[in-house]
């Protein structure tokens, strides 16, 4: 199998599970509405897990652009493979998303809140406030490329690495999850953002393409500054873009506590 397929194949497990929670929780009608966030990231770190399953042997399951990018600057991954792997990534979680649709198919017309069957499928702040928003994004995937690597530092039985990559993403959704709703993902948000936008879902509003920028720039940068940290406290080392990222992400916060003392 090629690495693309596999990538496409364990983003769209991770969009199917992730965004089937996100539609039970939040449905009418569905038997688990309002099943709470713990329902939900633990739903989310199982999604991701066996994502990981699905794609690990042939890919390295990356299923995140952020990921894709981020080792690409540590050195660990190559740059030339970088686009394909995007591409393929943002076409699963088209798919996955697709098929969650599919699952809830008549829940979406008995359900009123426009923002809620949005909510299903992509993130938001649960502020509006974007620079904060971004610099949430960046915290959480810089926080999780970090643990990436340090899960990679350490020998665990065969079959098991997936299963405490799993356990990372319920404990980033559960501690820093209540801002942004987590994307830490580009594909996991563009790409069902893209099949909102495009399926005939009843009532469905808006797809705020206004906020689309914050969830694939925010883990790019972030996911970039936690390989150059970790580099530099392992290694005591980084690459020119990894420094790049630490600024932007140093800029990013600054502006945004700057433009959150100024409000009344």
């Amino acid at each position: 199998m090629s690495p693309y397929v596999a990538e496409f194949i364990g983003t769209a497990v991770l969009l199917c599970f992730g965004n089937s929670v996100n539609a039970a929780t939040t449905l009418k009608y569905s038997y688990a509405n309002g099943a709470g966030w713990i329902v939900t990231t633990v739903g989310w770190g199982l999604a991701v897990t066996f994502g990981v399953y699905a794609a690990s042997a042939v890919s390295g399951a990356h299923i995140n652009p952020a990921v894709t990018v981020s080792l690409a600057i540590s050195g660990d991954f190559e740059w030339v493979q970088v686009p394909g792997y995007i591409i393929a990534q943002v076409l699963g979680g088209i798919v996955g998303a697709s098929l969650a649709w599919l699952q809830y198919l008549p829940h979406w017309g008995k359900t009123e809140d426009q923002g809620a069957k949005l909510g299903v499928f992509c993130t938001a702040g649960a502020i509006d406030q974007k620079s904060a928003n971004l610099v949430s994004e960046m915290l959480g995937t810089m926080i999780l490329m970090f643990g990436l690597l340090m899960i990679g530092a350490n020998q665990f039985a065969e079959g098991l690495n997936p299963l405490v990559v799993g356990g990372l993403i319920v404990l980033i959704g559960m501690a820093q999850g209540g801002s942004t709703g987590y994307a830490i993902n580009p594909a996991r948000d563009f790409g069902p953002r893209l099949a909102h936008f495009l399926l005939p879902i009843k009532g469905k509003g808006s797809s705020k393409w206004d906020y689309a920028w914050v969830p694939i720039v925010g883990p790019v940068v972030g996911g970039g500054a936690g390989v150059a940290i970790y580099g530099l406290a392992f290694n005591s080392t980084t690459s020119a873009l990894g420094w790049a990222c630490i600024a932007i992400t140093a800029i990013a916060i600054f502006y945004a506590i700057i433009e959150e003392g100024k409000k009344k």
